[in-house]
Formats: C-alpha cells, structure tokens, sequence
C-alpha cells in the first residue's frame, strides 16, 4: 500500500515555483483611492485648526474680561490704558495705583496667532474692549483673519 503525504497548497505553489502578489495597476489603484480620500479629508481637517484657534482666542478674550470685571470690583475702575493687561498680573506702578490690587491671573496668555491681546481703555464697543487681530495680525478681516474681541 502506497502512502501519500498531504502537501498544503500554499507549500505546493511554492514547491511549484508559483508565487502570487499584487500587480503594478492594482498597487496604482489603491494609490489613487488612498490620494483621493486625502484630497476629500485634508481640507475638513484645516478648517477645523482654524476654527479651534479662533475658539481659543474667544475664550481667552472671556477670562481676560472676567478678570478685569473683578479688578474692577475691587479697585473701582478698570486698568488705565498705560497699565494695560499687565494689571491683572503684577500691581501697577504708573497711576492711578490701585488700593486692593490681587494677582488676578498668573500670566498672560498669548492669542493662539503668538500675538498679544490687545486693550483699549476706554473701549469703543466697550465699557473697555479686550481682542485679538487673529490670524493676520491686522485690524479688521474676514473670516480665520477677522478680530476676535469682547464685544463678539
């Protein structure tokens, strides 16, 4: 009697020098789909940075706002235009000083642009106006470009 071994197939097509893979036009095809899925999705995802950092600036322009209300509270008056925002950290030196000057923040924050936030004593949408330039760095603009400020 006369036995034969059980060869799997895939050690057969190997024994037989057979050898399957991709081919060139299916690689190139799922190329073109993977390229064209980026061209769909990446611009989504830049608008959405965008719009994150303006988000950002706006609630930065929020505390900022919060801040000055209780330095207001406390002091009678908000920071003169000389003391700027720099009041909310580190006691004013230049007049009028206030009497219950407290650390209102620990630092400053930058707008999400790396610019400062700028501050208008007296404001002119504003008892006083706290904002950003965005992302131009310019007064005025549309869209990602425009000002984000308190008066939004």
């Amino acid at each position: 009697m006369k036995m034969c071994a059980r060869i799997p197939l895939g050690a057969r097509a190997l024994a037989r020098g057979v050898q399957r893979g991709f081919t060139l036009i299916e690689l190139m095809v799922v190329l073109v789909i993977i390229g064209l899925l980026a061209a769909l999705i990446v611009p989504n995802v830049m608008d959405r940075a965008d719009d994150a950092r303006v988000t950002a600036a706006r609630t930065d322009v929020s505390n900022l706002m919060q801040a000055l209300k209780l330095y207001r509270l406390d002091n009678q008056r908000y920071p003169t235009a000389e003391q700027g925002l720099q009041a909310l950290v580190a006691k004013p030196t230049a007049g009028p000083i206030p009497s219950n000057w407290k650390p209102y923040l620990e630092k400053l924050p930058n707008d999400p642009w790396g610019a400062q936030y700028q501050y208008v004593n007296p404001g002119v949408k504003g008892a006083v106006d706290v904002f950003s330039f965005g992302a131009d760095g310019q007064s005025g603009g549309e869209g990602r470009d425009a000002d984000v400020g308190s008066w939004q």
